[in-house]
């Protein structure tokens, strides 16, 4: 695909809606979707369609139900990228959307990483300890890896696409967040061990009370 072609399915807003919500990094369906782009279900479809078609998204199905989600992480990055390039949010026209966007901005997902304040904030703790280092690039140290594996976390250099560590551009804080295996793997973690907590449908995260004594113990933070 063309770079004029994948701007031009970025263009539409309501693909736009569509791929920004997916990068809450999991599956929906098209009813969710067209719920949320506030478009009828057969309109949802056929931007679905395209998406799907032109590799942004990706599809799975189980019995009748048709899922669909990000096509994989260099695609939620791009979005994030995006994102961060844009001009000024509009102002929120409700009470309830600028909750939401101050929720997003304190943590939240990016695809399947931690973004926000709280991502941002565990960034700059783990570079602070000496845990990743970005001297010549990105890379995780010896104690990084051997502070990833007490908390249960072991590392695959080399198998597949992904990097083992890599910087993000935070679209609301405006500076790196974790990505990368090790941008996911502290992201599972945290919400396997109930650290955070989804707020609603959405990408924000609410910081549990034992999440905010495990980012004070092993990173030294207070997490928002």
């Amino acid at each position: 695909m063309s770079l004029a072609e994948l701007a031009g399915l970025l263009a539409d807003p309501t693909r736009a809606t569509i791929c920004l919500a997916l990068l809450d990094g999991r599956a929906w369906t098209g009813i969710e979707l067209a719920r949320l782009a506030k478009v009828a279900p057969s309109t949802a479809s056929e931007h679905l369609t395209r998406l799907i078609a032109g590799g942004v998204l990706a599809e799975e199905r189980q019995g009748r139900h048709r899922y669909v989600r990000l096509a994989g992480p260099e695609i939620a990055t791009l979005l994030e990228d995006l994102s961060s390039f844009s001009s000024t949010p509009r102002p929120p026209r409700s009470l309830r959307e600028s909750n939401q966007h101050r929720a997003e901005a304190r943590a939240r997902t990016c695809y399947d990483h931690l973004a926000g304040h709280l991502g941002v904030a565990v960034a700059d703790a783990m570079v602070r300890d000496g845990l990743v280092t970005d001297d010549t690039g990105l890379t995780v140290t010896a104690s990084g890896v051997a502070w990833l594996e007490r908390l249960g976390i072991a590392l695959a250099p080399g198998r597949g696409r992904r990097p083992v560590v890599k910087a993000c551009l935070d679209w609301t804080e405006r500076r790196t967040h974790l990505a990368g295996q090790v941008g996911a793997a502290l992201c599972g973690t945290a919400m396997d061990r109930r650290w955070v907590e989804r707020i609603g449908a959405g990408r924000a995260l609410r910081v549990t009370p034992a999440g905010r004594d495990a980012f004070r113990e092993h990173l030294g933070i207070d997490a928002p």
